[in-house]
């Protein structure tokens, strides 16, 4: 055998030390590097000149560093080799501080009578497997680190704000940005980006559209990946999953990386696990927001309610007494004060319509729901509109073939249609197209739960007016909320409309933008087999409608109230009992020898039973006793009963009609 000359034997392990596949270090016994080879230096990021001298401890990160120490001194007092694959994993720092995660062997020189220990690195990082379970335990820290925020957050926004950061980190990709689709589903908002590069901003918009990246994903319906615009920019690839909310497109996520990023099934599961996080967040925030203007809107409701029942009454005592002003003899022969009575009249009769509308809003008018079929109420209604509205106002009507017909009050639901129409013609000064839409309707809309399935009816008013900005949107339904001019408008039109229809159990939508018009959307039920019920009109007035003679128990609170009802039922020759309290009248009713034709009562009578649980304890004390109920709500209390209620304020005309239907049935 050749023996090789101590000179070329350096020369072989020196190229060894170089040659070998890991990162190598010689360490003295003080843990300063003697020797490393090229690729430890490229591994490290340390010039070889930098890396011989410095000491193992600034490879090691500050988190371990004192652990590292221990295990140190323990090597040291029994050194023995310990081969690559059975030793620990450890993370080393690089000089720019980043950190990788690496495994380690350690072989002792000592018993060749050398002071050094050889240290082989192995960046484990770069195993398929390896990266793959890094990038697994990143997307899970990820997903976790924003359910926490979702969880914590008081403002939703937040977390749609912050999730593109932490989803650019988890992917390292070069952009992220997330989109919501706005009510109306006409633009994107940009709730959140990250990017060193991005030409948008937070709360930018962007039309839902082929010409735009979440537009096109919406259109796609699902996942892409692709290198194409409108998804992808120039030089990049793009994964884009669209957000949905129940069943419905609300947003998307876009990430963009270098051109050669691949994206493979685990960011594809990782992204669209993620996208179903923030649609929930999304879902959250749109529920909190609608509870809240549900509250908003209750409170209100229930105020103006109070007040509407309070006035109706003040409007009846006015009423009444004018009416038996007018009839005295004095006064049948001057013009000049039956010019003033009647001039009072029509001023009650103006804030009789007030405090419907409040009732409106309120959900407490009275409704008679029958079916009606669009293509007999829009028609009719656009003719009548083109013949009051400005001449330059377009009017156009589009009823679907298969429209059904709705449940709905027609009187009200004709109001509520007239109430949008005239906030369209005021948004439209210089003319426009004004569009009534009739189509059938299998969903609720966007952040309504509608307390009826199957197939309902949407009625859609579009104007091409001058639209409303978010904070007038978000105020529109609120009553005596308005942007007209005083003396123009007194706020109510929208908000009888909002308690219109969630009273006839639909629901209604808003969506409008600056320059770009208004869409006001009603969804009414139309639920199958609906009889048509008949609405009485007002017969014309006559005493004879009500028998002289008829006994008749009046039972209200309202002492001024009563002394009208007193002299209307008087007038026509009736026999009158008058009572402020339900108690007291049951003790009218107790004899035997009580005689009477008609109870006449109030719904709300202050402390004690109500009249609708007095009409209940009447008819077991007097079976077939009419009664007949009055309101200053207007609701119909004694649906129950089957008892009809007269709404305040009322006419002499109106409760003498009242009357003679009670008493027919």
């Amino acid at each position: 055998m050749k023996v090789i000359p101590h000179g070329e034997r350096q020369a072989i392990l020196g190229s060894l030390f170089e040659a070998y596949p890991d990162a190598v270090l010689l360490v003295d016994a003080e843990g300063r590097i003697a020797m490393a080879n090229a690729l430890a230096s490229q591994m490290l990021g340390y010039p070889p000149s930098e890396l011989i001298g410095l000491s193992v401890d600034a490879l090691v990160p500050d988190t371990v560093r004192p652990r590292h120490a221990q295990y140190r001194a323990s090597f040291g007092r029994d050194p023995r080799t310990r081969p690559m694959g059975t030793q620990l994993d450890l993370v080393a720092r690089r000089r720019d501080g980043s950190e990788l995660l690496v495994e380690i062997s350690l072989s002792p020189l000592q018993p060749q009578g050398l002071p050094y220990v050889l240290a082989s690195m192995r960046d484990i990082g770069a195993y398929p497997r390896v990266r793959q379970a890094l990038e697994r335990a990143r997307h899970a820290e990820c997903i976790a680190q924003l359910g926490r925020l979702a969880v914590n957050a008081s403002d939703p926004e937040r977390v749609l704000r912050d999730a593109p950061a932490a989803i650019a980190v988890a992917l390292d990709v070069d952009e992220a940005i997330l989109y919501v689709l706005d009510h109306d589903g006409r633009q994107f908002r940009v709730a959140g980006c990250s990017g060193p590069a991005l030409s948008t901003g937070v709360g930018e918009r962007v039309p839902n559209d082929a010409t735009s990246a979440p537009g096109w994903l919406a259109a796609q319906g699902a996942a892409v990946v692709t290198g194409n615009p409108p998804l992808a920019t120039a030089g990049s690839s793009a994964l884009g999953v669209p957000m949905a909310d129940r069943g419905r497109i609300a947003g998307a996520l876009v990430l963009r990386a270098s051109d050669g990023h691949r994206f493979g099934a685990d960011a594809m599961r990782f992204v669209e696990s993620l996208v179903s996080l923030l649609a929930t967040v999304l879902q959250r925030a749109a529920s909190e927001e609608a509870l809240r203007h549900s509250q908003r809107i209750e409170a209100v409701g229930q105020l103006t309610g109070g007040i509407a029942h309070d006035f109706n009454n003040l409007l009846t005592v006015i009423q009444g007494n004018l009416q038996v002003l007018g009839d005295l003899p004095a006064l049948e022969t001057n013009d000049d004060v039956r010019a003033m009575i009647d001039a009072a009249m029509r001023a009650t009769r103006r804030g009789g319509d007030l405090t419907a509308k409040l009732l409106a809003f309120s959900r407490r008018q009275l409704l008679q729901p029958r079916a009606i079929e669009p293509t007999r109420l829009l028609p009719p209604l656009a003719d009548l509109l083109r013949r009051t509205l400005d001449a330059r106002i377009r009017i156009a009507v589009q009823i679907d073939a298969d429209c059904p017909p709705c449940l709905a009050d027609p009187a009200q639901l004709e109001s509520a249609l007239l109430n949008i129409a005239i906030n369209a013609r005021d948004a439209m000064p210089e003319g426009g197209t004004l569009t009534f839409t009739a189509r059938r309707c299998d969903a609720a809309p966007v952040a309504e739960v509608l307390p009826w399935s199957g197939a309902g009816v949407e009625l859609a008013v579009a104007d091409t007016g001058l639209g409303m900005s978010e904070a007038v949107l978000a105020r529109a339904f609120e009553p005596f909320f308005t942007t007209k001019e005083a003396g123009r408008g007194t706020g109510l039109g929208l908000a009888t409309v909002y308690g219109f229809a969630h009273q006839s159990h639909g629901a209604v939508t808003l969506a409008s933008q600056p320059g770009a018009g208004t869409t006001v959307t009603l969804y009414l039920p139309s639920p199958p087999q609906v009889a048509d019920k008949p609405v009485r009109g007002d017969a014309a007035p006559a005493a004879s409608l009500v028998p002289k003679g008829l006994s008749v128990l009046v039972v209200e609170d309202e002492p001024e109230v009563l002394r009208v009802l007193q002299a209307f039922l008087a007038g026509w020759g009736c026999r009158v009992t008058a009572c402020t309290q339900a108690e007291s009248a049951l003790a009218e009713l107790a004899p035997a020898s009580a005689a009477f034709d008609l109870l006449l009562s109030d719904v709300v009578l202050g402390p004690g039973l109500r009249g609708t649980e007095l009409a209940q304890r009447a008819r077991i004390q007097r079976p077939g006793l009419p009664v007949l109920l009055m309101s200053g709500y207007a609701y119909a209390e004694g649906d129950a009963l089957a008892l009809p209620v007269l709404r305040k304020p009322f006419t002499r005309e109106q409760l003498a009609n009242a009357v003679r239907d009670v008493l027919a049935r």
